[in-house]
């Protein structure tokens, strides 16, 4: 299959580290991949700087191939620089790039520094809405967090809690349980998506004695994807339905805001979580965690997740034909 292309992340995190013990775990087996990097940075495996991404295959078994692309200033580990700011973006741009032209079968991104990004101009929440820029296909990207036991879809991403409970309305929620399904029908293969859709207060608002916002806002927009024949069910109170018993219940969790999704799914699988973009043009996965910036540069980063992510995207890729 064509490599799948990694991003160099914030240079002053973990993502060299991970991306070398991503290389050692999967250089005998693959998936292939080429990492966008400055290739002369400390990796601690073998490095191949090659010109395309289709050089990458031919090295692959024997180094980690990688686009060099130089970066302004040396990273020092857990000191982000703003002066690297502008390669961490290019990276991204040009990872989605090479996957739109055909020339990768998708895109894995490594964490990026939001705040130093934002500081040096950069005018996007995180990966996801960017992305929905530059890949997007007409629908709002849609961020899915996936690990063995459980996946999760929150509606509302990057954003203050005040804000984002402002912006629910049935039909947000319907569009991002909608663009689920299909998602799960279409990469994953499942035939009919069961999707479980969170309350927002406590025991999904107690009929109305917690708050109406279930009763007004998510309940309508549940009624509108069961008339349109996607099995939806809920509101389905948030402290009960990811235990072991209700997870196997269904196929997707949609949930109404960040840590609503993201806290169990990192307590369940922390190390084997994989962030999927849903409605984009091309395949998007990127490990669940972040930076890492406390223990950058001292070789205890869990390459895991990214692994996980590699192998995930190259699953979607062929489910695509992007492969």
């Amino acid at each position: 299959m064509r490599p799948l292309v990694l991003t160099m992340g914030e240079p002053a995190g973990i993502g060299a580290e991970i991306a070398a013990g991503a290389w050692r775990a999967l250089h005998a087996t693959g998936p292939a991949f080429v990492l966008i990097d400055d290739a002369t940075r400390a990796f601690d495996v073998p490095v191949r700087a090659i010109d395309a991404p289709e050089e990458a295959a031919a090295v692959f078994a024997q180094a980690l191939p990688v686009l060099h692309r130089p970066l302004p200033r040396p990273p020092v580990p857990g000191q982000p620089d703003t002066a690297n700011a502008p390669a961490v973006i290019a990276a991204i741009t040009e990872a989605v790039a090479l996957a739109r032209a055909g020339r990768a079968a998708g895109v894995v991104t490594n964490p990026i520094q939001k705040a130093t990004l934002t500081a040096a101009g950069f005018h996007h929440p995180g990966h996801t809405e960017y992305l929905g820029e530059i890949a997007g296909t007409g629908v709002p990207p849609v961020m899915m967090l996936a690990s063995t036991d459980l996946r999760v879809v929150p509606v509302t991403v990057h954003e203050a809690l005040a804000k984002a409970i402002a912006r629910l309305t049935p039909e947000l929620i319907a569009e991002t349980a909608r663009i689920t399904a299909r998602a799960l029908r279409e990469e994953f293969a499942i035939a009919a998506p069961r999707l479980a859709v969170a309350g927002l207060n406590p025991h999904a608002g107690e009929a109305g004695t917690m708050g109406r916002e279930d009763i007004d806002i998510v309940a309508p927009a549940i009624a509108m994807l069961r008339a349109e024949g996607i099995d939806a069910r809920g509101p389905m109170p948030p402290d009960t339905m990811f235990t072991a018993l209700a997870r196997p219940t269904y196929d997707a969790a949609i949930c109404l805001y960040h840590d609503q999704a993201l806290i169990p799914i990192k307590t369940l699988d922390m190390s084997g979580g994989v962030n999927i973009t849903l409605g984009l043009s091309i395949v998007r996965t990127s490990p669940d965690h972040g930076t890492a910036l406390d223990i950058a540069g001292t070789g205890r980063a869990d390459p895991s997740s990214l692994i996980a992510a590699i192998r995930l995207a190259a699953e979607l890729a062929r489910a695509r034909g992007f492969a």
